[in-house]
Order: structure tokens, then sequence, then C-alpha cells
């Protein structure tokens, strides 16, 4: 957020620099008004392509193997624009780089869930997932994944081999 901050005003005093230029290559000919127009203009600019490009800039770094699974649109009533263009400020993607198979049934797998949120830590979630029989479990607080595939300190949950997550989870290659 610090960097941000440091960017727009770096924005607002390069379009200062831009504007002093052309009124001295004008020899005033531009108001003086310009100026403060200019850096607030900048300012907003930057502010403004920051926000609506955060989302495809971050989802074009990740690697290959990282699934973007959902990205709600934010549409907020004090920012009214959003209802014509929505914005993603938060989405959650399958990070199969980390993908470990079990050594004695290769349908059950462990993964991890990330989720990523603007001026947030990303949160990486382990699940693990059988995929022949369309279960997921999270392995949080003690739960634990055997070599072999099976599941100590907790639950399958079944989520149907149809589920987004569980496609990704599964799929091939």
């Amino acid at each position: 957020m610090l960097l941000d901050f440091i960017a727009t005003i770096t924005a607002g005093v390069g379009l200062a620099g831009v504007v002093m230029v052309i009124r001295h290559l004008s020899r005033g000919g531009l108001p003086k008004w310009t100026l403060p127009a200019a850096i607030g203009a900048g300012m907003l600019m930057f502010s403004v392509w920051n926000e609506y490009s955060w989302y495809p800039r971050v989802t074009a770094a990740l690697p290959a193997e990282v699934i973007v699974l959902s990205s709600p649109a934010e549409q907020v009533i004090y920012r009214p624009w959003t209802y014509v263009f929505p914005l993603h400020k938060r989405f959650m993607a399958l990070d199969r780089t980390v993908m470990q198979k079990s050594t004695e049934n290769p349908a059950v797998r462990r993964a991890e869930v990330m989720v990523v949120q603007r001026w947030t830590a990303t949160q990486r979630i382990p699940l693990a997932f059988d995929c022949d029989r369309g279960l997921n479990a999270d392995l949080l607080d003690g739960t634990v994944l055997a070599p072999d595939g099976t599941l100590t300190g907790g639950r399958w949950q079944e989520v149907g081999k149809e589920d987004e997550l569980q496609r990704a989870a599964c799929q091939e290659g």
C-alpha cells in the first residue's frame, strides 16, 4: 500500500514536470492553473489504472500451473462506477506447483488453495483430494494425509467430481 501511495505521488509529480516543460517551451502560453490540475489528473489517472489493472497484472504473473477458480467482481454503493465497471480485488486459485500424489493411490492428492486479496497477505490452505470418489478435506488443525492416501484427524467431504475446485485438482498434466 505504501508503494501504491509513492507511485501515485510520483505520477502526479511526473505529469507536473511535463506541464512545466510545456509552459516553459510555450513561454507561459499555458495558464498557471494547469500545473495543479495536471498533478491532480495524473494522480487520479494512476489510481484508477492501478485499481483496475491489479487483477490482470497479478494473474498474468502466476505460473501456468496455478488455476484461478473464482474472482468475484466488487460493486459498492460508495463507488457507483463499479456498477458499470466492476473491480476484482480478490481471487481464489489452486496452486498445482505443490501438488503431491499418493504413492499407493494416485487418485489421492494434496494441493494448496491460495486466497489472494489486494493489500493483504496471501493465504494458503492445504487440501486433500480423492479424485475417484469426488471428496476433499481441509488439512488444517492436525489433519494429516499419509503418503499412502489415508486421512487421519479429519473428515472427507463429498463435493462431487464436477466441483470446479475438484476438477482443477484432479485434471492430469
